[in-house]
């Protein structure tokens, strides 16, 4: 098999690893925000039910939490799943993994805050909500910025975990090239192609980043 050939299977496969790693970015994000105000809830009962959600994400393998997602319909519910669902169940599995690490990053740069910028909005008549969006969270997103895309980094190489559901990505693509070439050309192809897709996302994020300092 030609070199040409892999790269073009590889490329259908990491299509796959893009999109998961595109809806993750876009639903855990705002989720993980509002998990963040929810694991600071004054209310007891939303704090500790948001803290044990944090934590059993925190502490089980996204593996597992991929498997329990896709199989736990059928074994808890008797729904019977299809094929269909095992791009879904990936979906919901990273979505509700990541969400719980983004929560913790949000968390702590919304408590570094100093109290002294509340209390100063509060005198020039902003409300609370205005307070947050327009004073508070654009300094917190520039203090987390660097966690984020650790984060952001880990996830490209986490999609290929999505292979533990049977779901096609390119890791998965990489393994049945290798087996029917019994060559290791494929696992180094993939290899090169995460490179490029972290590489491109570091270069990115350090734009981003480079946007936000405010003080150069």
């Amino acid at each position: 098999m030609s070199l040409a050939i892999i790269i073009r299977e590889l490329g259908t496969g990491m299509l796959i690893s893009v999109l998961i790693f595109i809806t993750t970015l876009l639903f855990s994000l705002p989720l993980g925000l509002l998990v963040a105000f929810g694991r600071m809830s004054k209310n007891k009962i939303v704090s500790t039910l948001i803290k044990g959600y944090i934590s059993i994400m925190r502490g089980t393998p996204l593996m597992l939490q991929l498997m329990v997602v896709y199989f736990g319909p059928y074994y808890i519910f008797g729904i019977r799943i299809s094929d269909s669902y095992r791009l879904v169940a990936a979906l919901i599995g990273f979505v509700i993994n990541y969400a719980a690490y983004f929560a913790e990053i949000y968390r702590g740069g919304i408590e570094s805050m100093p109290k002294g910028q509340y209390e100063a909005a509060k005198v020039l008549g902003y409300t609370k909500g205005q307070t947050f969006f327009r004073i508070i969270l654009p300094q917190v997103f520039k203090r987390i910025l660097p966690s984020i895309t650790n984060e952001v980094i880990t996830l490209v190489k986490d999609t290929s975990l999505a292979f533990s559901i049977a779901v096609i990505e390119m890791f998965t693509v990489a393994k049945q090239l290798a087996a029917t070439t019994s060559s290791v050309v494929p696992f180094i192809a993939a290899g090169v192609f995460y490179y490029i897709f972290n590489l491109l996302v570091a270069i990115l994020m350090e734009k981003i980043e480079k946007h936000l300092n405010y003080y150069r």
